[in-house]
C-alpha cells in the first residue's frame, strides 16, 4: 500500500534559495508533492519526518531533462515566508498569516477581540522591542 500523497502548487514572487542546495531557482509555480505519513515499509516511522519533492524548472542547458528537489517541510515553509515578506519584519508576517486563518477569525469573534486590538498590540511590543534595544545613554 503508498502511502497517501499531497499536490500542491508553491508560487515564489522572487528567486529563492533552499538550505543545502547551492542553486538560486527563479521565482516562479512549482509543483509540491507532500508526503502525509511515512511509508508503510520505513523501518521507524516515529524518526520519520515530513519532506516535500519540489518539480523544479527545466534549465536552458538541458531543456529536455525533468529535476525535483526533496526538502524538508520546514525548509520550503521558511523559503516561502521569506518570499511572501518583501521587506517586511518577519512578525508582520506571521501577523498577516495569522489574522488571515479562518479558524483565528472565528475565535477571535467568539472572544470579543478585533482585528484592530490585535494590530494595536502587535505594534505595542514592537514599539516596547525596539526601545528596550536601544543602547543607553551612560552619565
Amino acid at each position: 500500500m503508498k502511502s497517501p500523497k499531497r499536490q500542491s502548487v508553491a508560487v515564489f514572487s522572487n528567486p529563492f534559495t533552499i538550505p543545502g542546495f547551492n542553486e538560486t531557482l527563479p521565482a516562479g509555480e512549482y509543483g509540491i508533492e507532500t508526503e502525509l505519513s511515512s511509508p508503510p515499509d520505513h523501518l521507524h516511522p516515529e524518526l520519520w519526518k515530513a519532506s516535500v519533492i519540489v518539480k523544479l524548472h527545466q534549465q536552458e542547458s538541458n531543456p529536455g531533462l525533468a529535476r525535483t528537489l526533496k526538502v524538508s517541510l520546514a525548509d520550503l515553509d521558511e523559503a516561502r515566508a521569506k518570499d511572501k515578506m518583501t521587506g517586511k519584519e518577519l512578525a508582520d508576517f506571521f501577523l498577516e498569516e495569522m489574522l488571515s486563518d479562518p479558524m483565528v477569525q472565528m475565535v477571535m469573534e467568539a472572544d470579543g477581540v478585533s482585528e484592530r486590538q490585535l494590530r494595536r498590540l502587535y505594534s505595542n511590543v514592537r514599539m516596547s522591542k525596539a526601545t528596550s534595544d536601544a543602547p543607553k545613554d551612560e552619565d
